[in-house]
């Protein structure tokens, strides 16, 4: 995995050449399979022929097989590289926007603080079915002067990366609003177990594994197979210039005939 970091202007690159590439190979690999299998009925394997064929043949069977898990994959890894430009618009607009009345305001004394465990009671009750995993104090970065700033999230394997922040008056205890990321970040988070397969237990981490030898195996066949077509063309352009290919290094020998 490639990881690369914004530069000093802010700008962000991607961080994973990886799972673009992987992209761009599923999409090209769908078109090319079409052209090439579209005489022959599905899941055939030529055998007793060349064994490059039978090679060509497993490489497509593989890579329909694994088609739909690879685009999947591939997609939700791309949504994935979108998380650092979308928290910042979230944190610009709709969190700037809610702490916004309260940015003047000053930060109370820590004797005149709300009980924090009476903060957490709230949050739970502002956010059913989710557990509170962090809590920032008031004048915290990116919080409020006045509040306990609670993290909760859901408490299923697919909801355990949805975050609910909730804010607590620290002056009062008393709850000023619990506030649901944006569908866009939710999207985002959603799709990060789809993309791990981290949300089934180790059974589907497992399968997942499994899926990315399978995937793998699909690339590395076909520059294989790419390569050896390349020779081939190579070596029947060659002969038909005249020239003999040494058997043993596969180096062009001229010959009388050749011009």
């Amino acid at each position: 995995m490639v990881r690369l970091s914004t530069n000093a202007s802010g700008q962000c690159y991607p961080r994973s050449l990886t799972t673009q590439n992987a992209t761009v190979v599923v999409v090209s690999g769908t078109v090319l399979y079409g052209r090439f299998m579209k005489r022959l009925p599905f899941g055939s394997i030529r055998r007793g022929r060349a064994t490059r064929l039978t090679w060509l043949d497993l490489h497509n069977l593989l890579g329909v097989a694994t088609l739909m898990w690879a685009t999947v994959v591939g997609f939700t890894g791309l949504v994935n590289e979108l998380q650092t430009p979308l928290f910042g618009l979230w944190r610009i607009t709709d969190v700037r926007q809610i702490l916004k009345p309260y940015a003047k305001l000053p930060t109370p004394s820590q004797d005149h603080l709300a009980s924090v465990q009476a903060a957490f009671d709230t949050a739970a009750k502002a956010a059913p079915g989710n557990e509170v995993t962090g809590l920032s104090f008031p004048g915290s970065s990116f919080g409020s002067p006045v509040h306990y700033v609670l993290w909760t999230r859901g408490s299923t394997p697919l909801r355990a990366r949805l975050f609910t922040p909730v804010l607590v008056d620290a002056r009062t205890g008393e709850l000023t609003g619990a506030y649901p990321m944006p569908w866009y970040l939710r999207f985002l988070e959603i799709s990060r177990p789809l993309h791990f397969g981290d949300y089934g237990g180790m059974p589907l981490r497992i399968l997942w594994a499994l899926l990315d030898v399978v995937v793998i195996g699909v690339l590395a066949s076909g520059l294989v197979l790419w390569a050896g077509k390349r020779k081939l063309s190579t070596d029947t352009r060659l002969r038909a210039l005249g020239y003999e290919l040494d058997a043993a290094e596969g180096m062009p020998v001229f010959t009388e005939g050749a011009r």
